[in-house]
């Protein structure tokens, strides 16, 4: 008995000595972590293919077999993959290695010195693997056919020859090559995917496939100033080719109708320099010569002052009936501009901003081509010739139906209330029905607060109502509006909603066949409702969503549907708020049956993919500890096969736990947070604590959080895994007091994880990025609980902020603060002391904590004037205080150097001040501008 004893205390002691060799996080691991991406399954069901990617490095694709049994294919660095429609074949890109290109950018070697791209093709029959060199682009068609287009790059003994030639220009031999024609169109092969019929295009530009691949469009470049660039169809199965029209300088947006009787395009025969060339559009009847321009700037119909738009977004009816296209208005001309005598130093540049105007000039700079290049929708119909304007300036929003098989549209005009959107992000737009035929429109419904569908049948126009909190439709025959969702004993705005605003909607499933019924979500439950008034909305639920707090929502199954199908399996994704558990359900679209459980687990799960011909499925799935794996099942969800293993390296390293935990604000309100704890946590231990937060974050639970460098927050996972405890509250919010509100969710909430026992309380700190930062900012003018903080972009001064700018979107900063996070409600003049309370610079005499802000100088969402107001307040009381910025930076940073940097700030600030670790020289000694650029500082002082 006394040697078991000794055997089982030396296999602890073991144990817990292998558990010590586990290391902690490293910034030098960040590279490695792996993510998968581009999941899909074969249209059959049997393959399925993703993408495994290191942050930074050679990914691969892998293609494993559904059923887990049999070898895997993998790709090295293969991208950009596409099943065939016969599952037989996957075909993609296959990336140059990225150490050989870092090495040749070394070298300042130029872009056309780069490795290329190659494609691959590979048989899922027999593993063959077929592999194409210098490859731009490929394409297959998007619906059905067995069809592979590949675009090749120019190849290299061309483009050496034309050097050679530049080079020598008195060798005669030289000089013909050098006339040799040259164009900017290379070679494309058309094939099927075994190779056995190829054909082949020399000097393609453009290329595209027909929906179900029975042709393929091209259209050629010129040679030189031959006047050739041609445009063309070869019909696949004949292996015939037409050039359908050739001698224009430009070729294209191309349209095919679906029945395969017409070709569309567009064509312009102005200069190649022109700046503002004009196009016509074409038509081709498919299987005649020649084709022929039916819409050009003086077609009768078009819009006053109107031309063929470039980007016309071609499109044919259904029917093939009717061709949609869009329209420009013509470039207005100015004698000032087109003044020759005046030289560019002598033209004035100014911005002139006008109370009357319905967009601030920061927005108007900021959709200034978008607005240039404005199109309004056309159609020309093909039986009578004629074209018919539908979408003006007036009317501008124009939405066609997916299939564009109705002769009616709906459109919106948002313009009478636009002036007011720099304060009401919530505003009105008139809802118009647009007759295809005639062009005439109707106003059905004026300052509608939602946005407008129209119902698969064409039968109603549908809205969520913000002033209503309901649905709302309008029914087009019997012409009036209905409440969908009045009379039900549920609700359907969001319940949680704590801003100045009215609150958004559950959302919507959509419509069943017919538009017998609108699908509609309320927190927990699904309602089937009869738009028509004769049945009683149904609860397809049956209540039980609401009874046990989790919320039912319908997967899509079927990426191509135009409505819910009552015959198709109704899958339901399910997540419980309290417990966090989330999985799938099989629901009962007449609602005479409860959901029923097919996987209810610990864990989170989304992404789930059906095959199109088959009932196998792939889905993600992650708790903390676990990477969302790809794993693959059928509709029952009866046996969940792991099919991919990213980052097995996370055994080797001192990972960490999760914990939910609920604690009262001190307003008597019941919240939840997340408290992530080391692998190797001891509960006799004192643990330095993180906080961090925003808005929200407890329903995360579930989430992985991979290691990798910082756009702007602390990495719970690498902090965790480096000895610190970390905890992630929820904050509700008060109309009014949103700093106050952080304090009296934050602070009792830090308090109930002190209380637990483990939690050094002299080395506390808090940060927070944007609507975060804020709340750091703010938190630290009310308490020194904290012993460092990080701001992120913090707004710092509510009064000033308030008259400013996003200058990501042009928009004035009002909003903000009268509706949305800043959650204040009024206006400046009507709430000033809110504004003043609220603000952390009216209170940066109290800071005693040390800070670390990070706001860059082209944060296009909170000004960054806002971090240098809170730094110099700082700075001005002799308070601890750097400021980070990044030039040319946005709000979360962009640069993967520029977050590998920001992360060892982040953790060499916060060890210093919470484990003692030594302050790096940039903390010491600071940068100066003089040696910006020349060094990093990262070295620890000897202080």
């Amino acid at each position: 008995m006394n040697r078991l004893r000794v055997v089982l205390l030396l296999l602890l002691i073991n144990v817990g000595a292998y558990a010590q060799q586990k290391s902690p996080l490293k910034h030098e691991d960040y590279d490695r972590w792996e993510s998968i991406s581009s999941t899909s399954v074969s249209p059959d069901g049997r393959w399925v293919g993703f993408e495994i990617n290191p942050q930074d490095g050679d990914g691969r694709l892998k293609v494993s077999r559904h059923d887990g049994a049999g070898a895997d294919f993998s790709i090295a660095r293969g991208d950009h993959y596409a099943f065939s429609h016969d599952s037989h074949w996957v075909v993609g890109k296959i990336l140059p290695e990225k150490d050989t290109v870092r090495m040749l950018k070394l070298k300042e070697k130029k872009d056309k010195d780069m490795p290329k791209d190659s494609l691959f093709i590979l048989s899922l029959d027999d593993g063959d693997l077929e592999k194409l060199s210098r490859v731009k682009s490929y394409k297959v068609p998007e619906k059905e056919g067995n069809w592979l287009a590949v675009h090749f790059e120019k190849e290299e003994k061309e483009e050496e020859k034309n050097e050679e030639v530049e080079k020598d220009s008195t060798d005669m031999e030289a000089s013909k090559k050098k006339e040799q024609p040259k164009t900017d169109g290379t070679l494309l092969q058309v094939r099927n995917f075994d190779g056995s019929i190829t054909y082949e295009i020399q000097r393609v530009a453009q290329y595209g496939f027909s929906e179900k691949g029975e042709y393929l469009y091209f259209v050629q470049s010129e040679e030189d100033t031959l006047d050739n660039a041609a445009i063309g169809l070869l019909e696949l199965e004949a292996g015939k080719r037409t050039v359908v029209d050739t001698g224009m300088t430009k070729y294209t947006d191309v349209a095919i109708s679906k029945d395969l009787k017409h070709f569309a395009y567009l064509a312009s025969d102005d200069s190649a320099k022109a700046e503002k060339p004009y196009y016509q559009l074409f038509l081709h009847r498919i299987g005649k010569e020649g084709s022929e321009p039916i819409v050009t700037k003086d077609t009768e119909g078009l819009l006053a002052e109107g031309k063929v738009a470039k980007s016309g977004h071609l499109k044919f009816s259904e029917n093939g009936n009717r061709l949609f296209f869009g329209v420009n208005e013509d470039y207005k001309t100015y004698a000032y501009e087109d003044d020759t005598t005046i030289l560019d130093e002598e033209r004035v540049s100014l911005d002139i901003w006008s109370w009357k105007d319905d967009e601030i000039q920061p927005m108007q700079l900021e959709d200034k081509e978008k607005e240039a290049n404005k199109s309004f929708l056309a159609v020309y119909d093909l039986k009578d010739n004629t074209v018919v304007q539908l979408g003006d300036r007036a009317v501008d929003k124009v939405n066609l139906d997916k299939d564009a098989k109705y002769d009616v549209v709906i459109a919106t005009d948002d313009s009478p209330y636009r002036i007011n959107y720099s304060w009401d992000i919530q505003i009105g737009r008139d809802i118009y029905l647009i007759d295809v035929e005639t062009g005439d429109k109707k106003r059905i419904v004026k300052n509608a607060k939602g946005y407008p569908s129209l119902s698969p049948a064409a039968m109603y126009v549908n809205w969520y109502s913000y002033p209503d909190s309901a649905w709302l439709a309008y029914d087009i025959a019997q012409e009036k509006t209905i409440n969908l969702t009045a009379g039900i004993e549920d609700d359907f705005y969001d319940q949680l909603h704590d801003s100045p605003s009215m609150p958004r909607s559950y959302g919507a499933a959509g419509w069943t066949e017919d538009d017998k019924s609108f699908i509609v979500y309320s927190r927990y439950d699904i309602w089937k409702i009869d738009p028509s008034g004769k049945k009683a909305p149904v609860n397809i639920t049956k209540g039980s969503g609401s009874a046990q707090q989790t919320s039912f929502r319908r997967e899509v199954l079927d990426r191509e549907e135009e409505f819910i199908d009552p015959k198709a399996p109704l899958i339901l994704y399910a997540f419980n708020e309290r417990n966090k558990k989330s999985g799938y359900y099989k629901g009962d679209i007449n609602g005479d049956k409860i959901p029923e459980e097919l996987v209810f687990t610990d864990h989170r799960y989304y992404g789930l993919e059906k095959a199109k011909e088959a009932d196998e499925v792939i889905v993600r799935r992650s708790t903390f500890q676990e990477y969302p794996d790809v794993y693959a099942s059928d509709l029952n969800m009866d046996n969940l096969k792991q099919l991919s293993h990213a980052n097995p390296q996370q055994k080797e390293i001192n990972w960490g736990t999760v914990e939910l935990t609920e604690y009262m604000t001190l307003k008597g309100d019941s919240l939840q947070g997340m408290i992530y704890k080391p692998e190797d946590f001891d509960p006799n231990k004192k643990y330095p604590l993180m906080v961090y937060f925003y808005e929200r974050r407890s329903d995360s639970f579930h989430n992985y959080i991979s290691p990798a460098p910082s756009a702007s927050i602390i990495n719970i996972s690498y902090f965790v895994s480096n000895g610190y405890v970390v905890f992630v509250p929820d904050i509700k919010y008060d109309i009014g007091h949103p700093g106050k509100s952080a304090y009296d969710c934050v602070v009792p909430g830090v308090m109930s994880v002190v209380e637990k026992g483990y939690v050094d309380t002299d080395n506390m700190a808090i940060q927070g990025q944007s609507w975060g930062g804020y709340q750091v900012a703010y938190l630290i003018t009310q308490t020194d609980m904290f012993k460092a903080a990080g701001a992120g972009a913090p707004v710092a001064n509510m009064t000033s902020a308030y008259g400013g700018i996003r200058w990501g979107s042009g928009m004035s900063r009002m909003f903000q603060y009268e509706q949305t996070q800043s959650r204040i409600g009024g206006t400046l003049w009507e709430k000033p002391m809110e504004y003043i309370e609220n603000s952390p610079l009216f209170y940066a005499d109290q800071v005693n904590t040390p800070v670390l802000i990070m706001h860059n100088d082209k944060d296009g969402a909170v000004p960054w004037y806002q971090g240098i107001e809170f730094f110099m307040s700082l700075k001005r009381n002799r308070t601890p205080a750097w400021l980070l910025v990044y030039n040319g930076e946005d709000h979360n940073l962009r640069k993967r150097k520029n977050r590998k940097d920001l992360s060892i700030r982040l953790s060499q600030f916060f060890d210093h001040y919470l484990k003692g670790a030594p302050a790096p020289l940039w903390m010491t000694e600071g940068l100066p501008a003089v040696e910006k650029g020349r060094t990093l500082k990262y070295e620890l002082s000897e202080e």
